[in-house]
């Protein structure tokens, strides 16, 4: 009786530690480490006129200018199939559609609205688009929801003059 009962408190503590290992909330799927990151993301879908973007994310009486690179976009292209089966292999390729995109990393965005002034510059250094706008940024899930909230992000568009926001 007496080896048993050194055994349980040992079996208890293996219990724990195989719980406290998890990396889901049980329900059998794996969490990564994949992150995300605060800030506003920018999309221009017709970006011939666009050269640079800046924007200042203004909340609770401090504002931040945060670095902004645009990108080409693209859109994915079949370049099709070599056969009808299914084990045919299938190909596509990414071509530019004429739109660019960027990235805004803001540290500390809140979760809040938040007053965003995008500007849009030309070529030639001449701004083309000035816009202010209310944005309330919403939690992002980059491994899903069964493994806990990320940093807040807002998606905005720029069409025919108008900012939106996705």
């Amino acid at each position: 009786m007496r080896p048993l009962l050194r055994a349980l408190p040992l079996a208890a503590a293996l219990l724990a530690l195989a719980a406290c290992g998890s990396e889901s909330d049980g329900a059998g799927r794996p969490c990564t480490l994949i992150g995300a990151a605060p800030g506003l993301s920018l999309t221009v879908p017709d970006g011939s006129r666009v050269a640079s973007a800046t924007m200042r994310v203004c909340w609770n009486g401090t504002c931040h200018d945060p670095r902004i690179e645009l990108s080409p976009t693209s859109k994915t292209v079949s370049t099709g199939c070599d056969g009808d089966g299914s084990d045919a292999a299938c190909g596509a390729s990414a071509s530019p559609d004429g739109g660019a995109a960027g990235f805004a990393r803001v540290e500390g965005l809140p979760k809040a609205p938040v007053q965003v002034t995008l500007k849009l510059r030309d070529s030639e250094g001449r701004t083309y688009l000035t816009r202010r706008l209310d944005v309330t940024p919403k939690a992002t899930f980059p491994n899903g929801p069964h493994c806990g909230e990320g940093p807040p992000q807002a998606a905005l568009t720029v069409a025919n003059g108008q900012v939106t926001v996705r």
